[in-house]
C-alpha cells in the first residue's frame, strides 16, 4: 500500500537527497528556502502541496501539450501498462513502435525521411543523429567529413556530443575539447570560410532558438541552410525537441519553410508531455549506409528505447491533435497572443524586446528584473522559467484566451510589484 509522504519529510528528504538540473543547490538546500512542492495537475494548471493553483507558463519545461492528465492519454499509459509494461528493443519489436514510427515518417513526402530511431529523451535524439551521420561517412568513403557545424547560443542537450555542439559558454565551454570537432557560425554568411568538404554536418534549430532566450531566425533562412547543405553534400540535422509537435504553428517547424533534413530529432511533447521518448529520423539514404554486415550496424541504444508506455502515450496525442482539430484553433491563438504581449510591451518600458513564433514567446526585461518577476509571479498563480532577463512564456497548445489573459496579467502584476518595492516575494 502506498502511503503518502507527509510534505515537510519531502522537503527534508529532497535537501538532503536530491539533486536538481540547472540549479544553484547551496541557494536550493538554505535553511531560508522553501521549494514549491507541486501535488498534481489538471488542464493548463498545477497544484501546490498547499492548494494553490498556478498556470503552467513554460509546459512544464516544454513538454506537455495538450493539458495535463488528459483523460485519453491517461486511458492509453494505464491500458498498456497493464497489456506489455515495457519489452527490449534490441532485436525484438513490438505493434505500437512500428505504428508510431509509421505515422511519424507520415509527416513528410515520401521518399524522405523513411526510417525512425527511438531513444527516450532530445540529448540523445540529437546524439544519435550526430553518431549516424558520422559512422555512414566513415562507411561508406567519406573519412574526412569529420566537423559539425553549429550556431552561436545554440542548445543541443547535455549528453556530450550533443554538449560539444553547444553554444551557450556557461553550459558548454569546460566541455568543447571533449566532444565532436565542431565550428561555430553566427549567421549563414559565415558559410563561406567553411570548407564544406571536411563537415559531415550542420545542426540548427529551425526557426527560433530556444535557450538563447527564445529567438527566431531570420524568415527563409532555414530554406536557404538546406539549399547550401544540399549543394555541398553536407547533412542537415534538425533539432525539433521544443519546436516539434504545434509549437510553432505548424506539426514541425521545418514544415513552414517546406524543408525537409537528412535527421530531424524530436523529444518534449512527443508524448503530450507525460512520459519520456524521444525518435531520430533519418533518410533512406542514411539508413542504407548501416546496411551489409554486422560491422555495420548501429551500435547504439538505450534499455527503453521505444518504450510500450511512450509509445502508447504519443499515439494518443496524435489522435487529440485530430480529434481537437488543435492545428485549425491555432491561428487565432497565436494572434490573440501576439496582441496580448504587444499591450503588454506597451505598458512598461522596462521590456526591451518581444520575441513571439507561435505559441512561444520571451519577453525580454531589462537586466535584473528577469529572475525577480519570474518568482513574483508565482504569488500570481504563473509559473515559468527566465533565461537570464528573458522570460519564457510557452503554454501548452490547450490554452485559453482567457488563460492567456491571466499569464500575461500575473506578468504585468509582478513587474509593477517589483519596479515599486524591489520584489521581494511573499511567498
Amino acid at each position: 500500500m502506498f502511503i503518502a509522504f507527509p510534505m515537510r519529510d519531502a522537503i527534508s528528504a529532497d535537501k538532503a537527497h536530491c539533486w536538481h538540473p540547472f540549479t544553484p543547490q547551496e541557494r536550493w538546500c538554505a535553511g531560508e528556502h522553501i521549494p514549491l512542492m507541486i501535488e498534481r495537475a489538471e488542464g493548463v494548471w498545477l497544484y501546490d502541496s498547499n492548494g494553490n493553483k498556478y498556470l503552467d507558463g513554460n509546459s512544464s519545461i516544454w513538454t506537455n501539450i495538450h493539458g495535463h492528465c488528459r483523460p485519453e492519454i491517461v486511458e492509453a499509459i494505464a491500458k498498456q501498462a497493464a497489456t506489455l509494461d515495457h519489452s527490449s528493443y534490441l532485436g525484438l519489436g513490438h505493434p505500437l513502435a512500428s505504428e508510431l514510427a509509421e505515422k511519424l515518417v507520415a509527416f513528410f513526402p515520401e521518399g524522405t525521411l523513411s526510417r525512425v530511431f527511438f531513444s527516450d529523451n532530445g540529448s540523445t535524439a540529437v546524439e544519435a543523429a550526430l553518431k549516424m551521420s558520422l559512422q555512414s561517412r566513415l562507411q561508406t568513403g567519406q573519412e574526412m567529413r569529420r566537423q559539425f557545424l553549429a550556431f552561436d547560443n545554440a542548445y543541443h542537450g547535455d549528453t556530450l556530443g550533443a554538449a560539444s555542439l553547444g553554444g551557450v559558454n556557461r553550459f558548454f565551454s569546460r566541455f568543447k575539447s571533449l566532444g565532436f570537432e565542431t565550428n561555430f557560425l553566427s549567421s549563414l554568411e559565415e558559410l563561406s570560410r567553411i570548407d564544406p568538404t571536411v563537415v559531415t554536418a550542420v545542426v540548427i534549430e529551425p526557426l527560433i532558438q530556444g535557450v538563447n532566450e527564445m529567438r527566431p531566425w531570420p524568415e527563409g533562412m532555414l530554406a536557404r541552410l538546406r539549399e547550401w547543405a544540399t549543394a555541398n553534400g553536407v547533412h542537415l540535422i534538425l533539432d525539433e525537441v521544443m519546436t516539434g509537435f504545434g509549437r510553432t504553428g505548424t506539426m514541425f517547424a521545418c514544415q513552414q519553410e517546406k524543408v525537409v533534413p537528412d535527421f530531424l530529432c524530436v523529444a518534449k511533447g512527443i508524448t503530450g508531455g507525460t512520459v519520456p521518448l524521444a525518435a531520430t529520423l533519418a533518410t533512406e539514404e542514411i539508413y542504407s549506409a548501416f546496411l551489409g554486415g554486422a560491422e555495420n550496424a548501429f551500435y547504439y541504444g538505450h534499455s527503453y528505447t521505444a518504450n510500450p508506455i511512450g509509445c502508447a502515450a504519443a499515439l494518443a496525442s496524435l489522435e487529440i491533435f485530430e480529434k481537437d482539430q488543435v492545428f485549425a484553433r491555432l491561428p487565432e491563438k497565436i494572434s490573440y497572443l501576439a496582441k496580448s504581449l504587444a499591450k503588454l510591451e506597451s505598458e512598461f518600458s522596462q521590456i526591451k524586446e518581444i520575441r513571439q513564433c507561435g505559441l512561444v514567446a520571451g519577453i525580454e526585461f531589462e537586466k535584473g528584473l528577469g529572475e525577480k518577476i519570474t518568482l513574483k509571479a508565482r504569488d500570481h498563480g504563473l509559473i515559468t522559467r527566465n533565461i537570464l532577463d528573458t522570460i519564457v512564456f510557452m503554454p501548452p497548445l490547450a490554452i485559453t484566451t482567457a488563460e492567456i489573459d491571466f499569464a500575461i496579467e500575473a506578468i504585468s502584476r509582478s513587474c509593477r510589484f517589483c519596479l515599486a518595492s524591489g520584489c521581494d516575494s511573499d511567498r
